[in-house]
């Protein structure tokens, strides 16, 4: 049996994807004073369609952000999905939806093992969206069958920054993870068993100390170079299914 019922998962993403996030950067201006998007309660049902058309130019129509907490996964995620016209889905914030409990309260009542077969769940229905830009919990990527499933589906994007700069983000949050003596040790000691794991991203940037207007625009010209990588090595696979066939013909 499934951790989130798959009716109730439906709905709460379906809800999910045209909510606006309460840290929404800004609206930009354009020099004649008019919003750009216009309010920012339009923008999702606005993106709902251009996304129905195949006329916006984007290296790619589906992309995960993974990293450790506080690398800044949910606002680059946010800014990187206004950038490339698509829908926005922050993993944490969809189990929190479904679930109807903070993720704290989520850790403390069902335990660790329960939220992760949620974000797994969630892992199964988000990667078969089309245009997304998916924010991971920071230890979604972790476990094997998440990552596994996430690049097959598409490129991801992994943020790092250093222990310190995590601490400096998250030690007045409320983190399960991080409810010890010494949380910048245990950042410390969660970010070396992670490694191996984030290593396997497609993408790696690092938000220490940078805008997020910088970062957003460093990933999508990484993702365009990744795209075109992606475009060289199936051309070159066609190529040589091309000669096989021409030497099976002779």
């Amino acid at each position: 049996m499934s951790a989130l019922p798959k009716d109730a998962l439906e709905a709460g993403l379906e809800a999910h994807l045209l909510e606006v996030p309460e840290d929404a950067p800004a609206l930009t201006l354009r020099p004649d004073g008019e919003e750009a998007w216009g309010s920012l309660a339009a923008q999702s049902s606005r993106l709902l369609d251009m996304n129905a058309t195949s006329l916006i130019d984007r290296p790619v129509s589906w992309v995960a952000l993974a990293g450790f907490m506080g690398t800044g996964k949910s606002r680059i995620g946010w800014e990187l999905s206004r950038e490339l016209s698509l829908h926005f889905v922050d993993t944490d914030k969809l189990i929190s939806r479904v679930v109807g409990k903070t993720i704290p309260e989520v850790f403390a009542e069902r335990g660790e093992g329960f939220f992760r077969a949620c974000e797994s769940e969630v892992v199964r229905r988000v990667t078969r969206l089309e245009h997304a830009v998916v924010s991971l919990g920071g230890g979604t990527f972790v476990h094997e069958s998440n990552r596994r499933e996430l690049l097959r589906r598409g490129p991801v994007v992994v943020l790092t920054a250093s222990p310190e700069t995590i601490y400096a983000r998250t030690k007045n949050s409320d983190r399960p993870l991080l409810r010890v003596a010494d949380p910048l040790a245990r950042i410390s000691e969660l970010m070396r068993e992670r490694e191996g794991a984030y290593q396997q991203g497609t993408i790696h940037v690092h938000s220490d100390g940078r805008p997020s207007e910088e970062i957003v625009a460093e990933i999508i010209d990484r993702l365009w170079d990744w795209r075109e990588a992606q475009e060289d090595a199936e051309a070159e696979r066609e190529a040589l299914e091309l000669q096989e066939v021409e030497r099976a013909c002779d």
